[in-house]
């Protein structure tokens, strides 16, 4: 490929995005290139203070208990505080907690605080993720999630060998140092964002009822594709987990198993662009289906690893899923959430990886002591394609074609009768059809893709007729009266129970 063709690439994948999505990434990657504790906690416990590797454990326990516990909370204030806040309260947060966790001494002292650490990081995941949505158009959503997800890998990379050579010198230099960066973050989310939480209005509370913690977990094909991404998060956690730990049963040094999980930083830093390009106007099903085979049988190859290059190849099969999996399941995601409870929305999805994060470690230490390392990788291959048909079950029929009405099913439908007065106009979206080709997976009757809109109201007169009207146009369209339409456009409708792919 020539330098021209190269140059019209990257244009062409960062082009279209507004300015504030670009100062939220600037945040994003800021605040993982002070990725410190998260990196070397565990050492920090075991080499600086002396602690036993139970112990290290313990305190990495309560830090994914603590994401778990503020996952929901933080999903909420996002909503009803607004994006902008909880972000800065979160980072704020994060900071203070991040420089307090380096001046404790005391193993309860450390612990809690190590908690309270995973609880404040973690509370921002859902409002960036809902301010992202917000602010980025439906067909741009996958490409702006890998970026986003590109930053995290760029800045995890940086962090990674730049806080190896701070821990050298000082330990506590990693930590004040990922509380300044922290701030920074802060600082720019106050000085660059503004509010993007969607305001409420007559007509959209019609459309869309109150949004609560519970109408998420009653959300049936939500919540299964929450436990997917669980079970998909259980796969990918074993990198850090099982992985290191079954290298290091085979006579590997922690140097190879550097080595070998360096790859997974590198191919996603190269192809997570790249890739994308290739795969977000294609049928999400499909791409779900395939990366959680991916990932589970990427996985289950490591129990035939017998040499780096074999532990080098399973790395390059699951990094594949991972770059496949992370900006399709976000649009997915995204697809399902209504726009005012995107928050709790996230939130929930957030909970699944704070939980793996939780029963990861407990998983493969249970099985590799019990039964070895081969069942540990067996057992991903089984969960991956539990997943994979898990994905096709969910999104089966959602991309057979676009959303039907009950009016466009029933042709025999008798004449309209006269409406006595005008009642308020209420707007339901059925989903969107994709399919390959199709524009990226965003909310129904937007930019890119194919819907069907009903609007249910009363219109004043007489109109006779077998079926309603049926109309092509552009976006979303104000009015009253009984009337379908299709069509594509840059218009957002209104949802009532989301539940479109």
């Amino acid at each position: 490929m020539s330098v021209a063709a190269l140059r019209r690439a990257a244009t062409e994948s960062v082009s279209g995005l507004p300015r504030a999505f670009w100062w939220l990434w600037t945040s994003t990657l800021v605040n993982r290139l002070g990725a410190f504790v998260a990196t070397y906690t565990a050492l920090y416990l075991t080499l600086e203070r002396g602690y036993s590797a139970s112990y290290a454990g313990l305190v990495a326990a309560l830090h994914g208990l603590g994401g778990v516990v503020s996952s929901l909370g933080a999903g909420v204030m996002a909503d009803r505080l607004g994006r902008r806040p909880t972000l800065l309260l979160a980072q704020t947060s994060t900071a203070a907690s991040v420089a307090l966790l380096g001046f404790m001494e005391h193993p309860v002292a450390i612990a809690a605080v190590a908690g309270l650490v995973g609880m404040t990081s973690n509370a921002s995941r859902p409002a960036v993720q809902a301010m992202m949505a917000d602010i980025v158009r439906p067909e741009d959503r996958v490409r702006a999630f890998s970026l986003n997800y590109w930053a995290i890998n760029l800045g995890f990379a940086i962090s990674s060998a730049g806080a190896g050579l701070v821990a050298e010198y000082s330990y506590l230099a990693g930590f004040l140092g990922e509380a300044a960066l922290t701030l920074v973050c802060a600082v720019v989310v106050f000085v660059k964002l503004p509010e993007s939480r969607p305001e409420r209005t007559a007509t959209a509370d019609l459309a869309e009822p109150a949004i609560s913690l519970g109408t998420v977990l009653r959300d049936g094909r939500y919540m299964g594709v929450v436990g997917l991404s669980f079970l998909l998060a259980l796969i990918f956690m074993q990198s850090s987990v099982a992985l290191p730990v079954a290298m290091g049963m085979d006579g590997w040094s922690p140097s190879d198993y550097g080595f070998v999980i360096a790859l997974n930083g590198v191919l996603i830093v190269a192809l997570q662009i790249p890739v994308t390009r290739l795969i977000e106007h294609r049928d999400p099903q499909r791409l779900l289906v395939v990366s959680a085979l991916l990932a589970g049988y990427g996985f289950g190859l490591t129990a035939f690893a017998g040499s780096l290059g074999v532990y080098a190849l399973t790395v390059v099969v699951w990094t594949l899923a991972e770059i496949v999996n992370s900006p399709t399941q976000m649009g997915l995601v995204v697809r399902l959430s209504p726009a005012h409870g995107r928050g709790r929305y996230q939130g929930v999805h957030t909970l699944s990886w704070s939980a793996a994060a939780l029963l990861a470690p407990l998983m493969a230490g249970y099985v590799i002591d019990h039964f070895g390392a081969a069942w540990l990788w067996a057992s991903c291959a089984v969960v991956g394609t539990v997943a994979a048909l898990g994905y096709w079950l969910l999104m089966r029929g959602l991309t057979d074609g676009p959303g039907v009405s009950a009016e466009q099913a029933s042709p025999s439908a008798g004449p309209v009768q006269p409406a006595p007065t005008a009642e308020p106009v209420a707007t339901v979206s059925v989903p969107a059809a994709s399919a390959p080709g199709a524009s990226v997976p965003g909310e129904p009757s937007c930019g890119g893709g194919t819907g069907a809109e009903i609007r249910i109201g009363t219109k004043t007169g007489t109109r006779t007729g077998t079926e309603p009207e049926a109309e092509a146009g552009t976006g979303t369209e104000a009015g009253t009266g009984p009337k379908a339409g299709t069509g594509t456009g840059a218009g957002n409708a209104a949802a009532v129970g989301k539940t479109a792919v």
